[in-house]
């Protein structure tokens, strides 16, 4: 049987620790690796070694009793999470680490709704119980509070099931969706892990069909040199070298395929379902993607960036070549969402923190030799709108032509792009129909207030013109991005900012200093949760406010409070006019928008301003 487990915590949690004495006591690896000694066997990165933290989801292989298992060591700091996002969505099981001394911190509680979120079984280990301060009771008592008052700490098998028993027959049909084991011991001194683990083992079970159709989900992307390697999770099926794969209109054949342990590798001829697994010779596929008898883009992910960051290089290399680089990058780590500009060549991209702002010239440095810095981060706005409005744009130079109505409506906070196709047949080709909506999702469109990206918009194709003889491809590009700038241009425009859904825990006596700067921070609150010992409080705020709150909480509540700060998506800004004169964008001067459209008269082609652009549309 074929079981891929993840091992996931909050930073310092002692995850990399647990995962290396499985290893050892699998006899995956012949020695016991530390991570104050920088020899982990999993944290393999320079990085990693240098900052005893992991920063990279990385994989072991054991055999355990007759089965086959996929061990995954994800990141534990924030910065990195997105990474063990992505290691997630290929775990048919989760080990959760807590330590018994901090219990639930921060990041905990994020890491257990993203498990609930993909559904994956989940088991707790302890950990630290031999470290002063340990808690095992009062660890177990916040778990079950917060977490799920189905969480079991258990000595041995036995155990589990009375407590199953106690419970209801239903919960024994489905014990791991509904239940949850949890141990204690210390994995730095080997107590409890292999306890831990073969309760975990004969409680497990999974079930791959090798005769069905192939099917694999993109865990991640990382290069050999200058060689693509796609880790996949196999679903089902059987994939062999030089099998095709078919994404659309393009087939791709598959050259090489690796099985890893840690940087360790074996190239095989074939695997199976179940399998996690590298291969050469795809191109196309990204994190989260399914592929093989059907391709489907992955959906989006729970954890994004809310800052962005300018790269300063003044190398001798050309600026399109460290552009491609950094596209490498961006392929590894999707989250990053590299943006070119033309008008200024420069480059920005999305981060999480600035922890990963401090690594990532590092990796520049050690894998293209590449010597950049970044400026100071930002906060990621983005725009939408507060009006329903109709946007008409006309593109007719000489021997060109085309004319878009876009209806563009509000949508609901964290909808997105929407796009509605009401145009008819007669009036448009299915053809030219298509290039609107394809212009419309390929690429984000800058609003009117910052040049921040547009969200939240539902776009309405009405109609349309076009030309038998003079119309091209690229008339639609012109005319749809101009009939989109002409609506805003008509809108009522809002600035969005992201904001942090918080969850505070301190002594009691803290709550009154808790609100007050919840408030000053222009965020809100539900009513405080109040024990005679803690206080919870509970709310939203701008990240623009809250980002570096937890120095000043942990300064006053002395490190023993527990605050949880979870991307909550995009709300109104608190302090538009003052953000919006602060970036000063002119929208009259954006190299890659116009709101005026463009109409011909006695051979030439001139200029209509967007106020003017209505009264001369064709199709009114």
């Amino acid at each position: 049987m074929k079981k891929t487990i993840g091992v996931i915590a909050h930073v310092d949690a002692g995850k990399t620790t647990f995962s290396e004495q499985l290893l050892f006591h699998t006899k995956s690896i012949k020695s016991l690796g530390r991570v104050d000694h920088q020899d982990a066997y999993l944290d393999n990165h320079e990085l990693e070694k240098a900052r005893g933290i992991t920063i990279f989801a990385e994989q072991g292989m054991f055999q355990y009793d007759g089965d086959t298992y996929t061990l995954i060591d994800t990141p534990g700091h924030v910065d990195f999470s997105p990474e063990m996002e992505r290691a997630i969505r290929a775990m048919d099981y989760a080990i959760l680490i807590i330590s018994a001394v901090e219990g639930i911190q921060g990041h905990t509680e994020t890491v257990w709704q993203l498990l609930r979120q993909y559904h994956v079984p989940t088991f707790i280990f302890i950990n630290k119980i031999d470290r002063e301060g340990a808690d095992v009771s009062a660890v177990m008592q916040a778990l079950q509070k917060e977490f799920s008052p189905n969480i079991l700490l258990v000595n041995n098998l036995a155990d589990a099931a009375e407590f199953v028993a106690e419970r209801n027959e239903r919960l024994l049909d489905k014990f791991m969706e509904e239940a949850f084991v949890a141990m204690q011991g210390a994995a730095l001194k080997s107590m409890g892990v292999m306890e831990f683990f073969n309760i975990l083992h004969q409680l497990t079970t999974t079930t791959y069909e090798e005769s069905a159709p192939f099917e694999a989900d993109v865990v991640k992307i990382r290069h050999d040199g200058e060689q693509r390697l796609t880790f996949l999770k196999a679903k089902s099926g059987t994939l062999h070298v030089r099998d095709e794969l078919s994404f659309h209109e393009v087939n791709e054949k598959i050259t090489e395929i690796r099985l890893y342990n840690g940087n360790n590798f074996e190239k095989v001829t074939t695997v199976t379902a179940g399998d996690v697994f590298a291969v050469k010779g795809l191109t196309i596929p990204e994190a989260g993607d399914c592929i093989g008898t059907n391709f489907e883009k992955g959906k989006p992910f729970t954890l994004v960036p809310t800052l962005q960051a300018r790269v300063v290089y003044n190398g001798t290399l050309h600026i399109k070549e460290v552009l491609r680089l950094f596209r490498l990058l961006e392929a590894e780590e999707p989250s990053l969402r590299v943006m070119w500009n033309e008008h200024f060549q420069s480059i920005d991209v999305h981060i999480m923190g600035v922890i990963q702002l401090e690594i990532l010239p590092h990796i520049l440095r050690s894998r293209f030799g590449l010597d950049v810095q970044f400026e100071e981060p930002e906060i990621l706005y983005m725009e939408t709108i507060n009006s329903s409005v109709i946007g008409y744009g006309h593109f007719e130079p000489l021997k060109h032509y085309a004319e878009v109505h876009l209806k563009m409506e509000p949508a609901t906070r964290g909808a997105g792009i929407l796009f509605t196709n009401a145009c008819h047949a007669d009036d448009l080709t299915v053809g030219h129909q298509r290039l609107i909506e394809q212009h419309l999702f390929e690429r984000a469109h800058h609003g009117l207030l910052t040049g921040s990206n547009l969200t939240d918009v539902h776009f309405t194709l009405l109609t349309g013109a076009a030309h038998n003889k003079h119309t091209d491809g690229g008339d639609f590009r012109e005319a749809t991005f101009r009939a989109l700038r002409q609506g805003l241009e008509q809108a009522d425009n809002i600035l969005l900012e992201p904001y942090y859904k918080f969850k505070m825990k301190a002594a009691s006596e803290f709550i009154g200093r808790m609100m007050t700067d919840v408030q000053q921070a222009h965020g809100s609150f539900e009513a405080p949760e109040l024990s005679q010992q803690h206080a919870i409080l509970v709310g939203r705020v701008p990240v623009a406010t809250f980002m570096h709150y937890s120095t000043t909480f942990a300064a006053y509540t002395n490190g023993k409070g527990a605050l949880t700060l979870t991307f909550d998506g995009y709300d109104r800004c608190h302090n538009a006019d003052e953000v919006i004169e602060r970036i000063g964008y002119n929208k009259d001067a954006d190299p890659a928008y116009t709101s005026s459209s463009i109409f011909c008269a006695k051979g030439k082609g001139f200029s209509v301003p967007w106020y003017e652009a209505k009264a001369m549309i064709h199709k009114l």
